[in-house]
């Protein structure tokens, strides 16, 4: 019994210091893309304020008949209860916006998720799994355009994204906000010292889509932070 005991610590220490190398490259990652995601913010916010009746699906409220969510776990488990802490909020979220499945869909990143809501028989639309320690938004981008894409389509009116926020190895935050429709991007509307060809309208339609791919990559690289902290507690 000893040795089964000393055997067991010498993995659960393995496995801390090999986490705490991922975390820390994981982190790096999600702090080297921070300039790139406010400057793009900034000047999406500028755009969108300074430019009037300009027009776009991705800021275009319409009744919501429908609505989508995007949730980010991970694939295995010991990493805490962060996994169940937030499907346990996205199900009370749901239960207190929706009267029946058809009001609402599902697209789902991570083992843990799938499974949870699988087991529930509730609507998975679209899954993704086996994503690496060190994933990039190519490795999201097929599950992340099928919800985006059905938001455009009309399949769906609004798009939530679902994901833990890592603050340290102790805390993460279980955040639920929406994507789609954009909101709250609006900047002071001053566009000195920006020239925009061939238009402030043409250049926002090719940048609201990257935003939102920065958005979703963001959260993506957050919940590997987390799951990558929850297990060096």
């Amino acid at each position: 019994q000893i040795k089964s005991v000393q055997n067991t610590r010498q993995i659960t220490k393995a496995m801390e210091m090999v986490a705490a190398a991922k975390l820390r490259r994981a982190q790096e990652k999600a702090t080297s893309a921070l300039p790139y995601s406010e400057k793009l913010k900034e000047v999406v916010g500028s755009i969108a304020a300074g430019t009037k009746g300009i027009s776009h699906p991705m800021l275009e409220k319409r009744e919501v008949k429908k609505t989508g969510y995007l949730v980010i776990t991970s694939d295995r488990g010991l990493a805490g209860a962060s996994n169940s802490n937030m499907l346990r909020k996205v199900s009370n979220f749901i239960a207190e916006r929706h009267q029946s499945k058809d009001e609402y869909c599902l697209f789902v990143i991570g083992r843990k998720g799938r499974d949870y809501f699988r087991r529930r028989g509730l609507p998975v639309v679209e899954e993704l799994t086996d994503l690496s320690d060190s994933p990039t938004y190519a490795d999201i981008k097929t599950i992340a355009n099928a919800a985006v894409q059905q938001y455009e389509l009309g399949q769906i009116d609004e798009l939530y994204l679902c994901y833990n926020q890592f603050v340290n190895a102790l805390t993460q935050i279980q955040e639920i906000s929406k994507l789609l429709p954009m909101e709250n991007i609006g900047g002071s509307g001053n566009l000195t010292g920006y020239e925009y060809e061939p238009s402030p309208e043409g250049v926002l339609e090719v940048l609201l889509p990257t935003y939102s791919d920065t958005l979703l990559c963001s959260a993506m690289l957050n919940d590997k932070d987390r799951e990558l902290g929850s297990k060096l507690t």
